[in-house]
């Protein structure tokens, strides 16, 4: 497992000792290998978060927001589009495999919690926000193509209603 970034590990233990107490957390770092199967997430991670004690340990509930860049699944144009996630969790001195995050003596590290939310929201088919086509140029005075001219003198009959 890797070390994670300074800004990621947070001290508590001014939470820890005080319930009920809260903390506003705001910084930027980067985190490495945040790639899904289509788009990958680049450039600083920003994580707006207050921290807040409770009886079962610490809620985290803010924001994490990124950029992501990928290659459009219609055009094949490269987009980068902001990423932005609401994230409420729970820290917990004994956590629960999958549903929560554990404290580390007086410490959490936000690194995952990060990772899970904005991989979970990469899209898996990455489209242009404004609706995009080919670059394809249809002229429409142009002459029928001869190879289907045959079927211009096909006479169809209405279908039977």
């Amino acid at each position: 497992m890797s070390v994670p970034s300074a800004p990621f590990r947070l001290d508590v233990a001014d939470l820890l000792s005080r319930p009920t107490a809260r903390r506003p957390v705001a910084f930027e770092g980067a985190l490495e290998d945040l790639d899904g199967t289509a788009a990958r997430v680049g450039g600083p991670i920003r994580v707006q978060v207050l921290l807040e004690r409770i009886p079962d340990g610490i809620v985290v509930r803010g924001t994490v927001a990124a950029e992501w860049q990928a290659t459009c699944s219609t055009c094949l144009r490269d987009i980068e589009q902001t990423l932005e996630v609401t994230v409420d969790e729970l820290f917990e001195d004994a956590p629960v495999e999958g549903e929560t995050y554990p404290i580390e003596g007086h410490e959490i590290d936000l690194e995952q919690l990060a990772r899970d939310n904005l991989l979970v929201e990469l899209p898996l088919a990455p489209r242009c926000e404004v609706p995009c086509a080919p670059d394809v140029v249809i002229d429409t005075d142009a002459p029928p193509d001869p190879r289907w001219s045959a079927l211009a003198e096909l006479e169809l009959a209405p279908p039977d209603s």
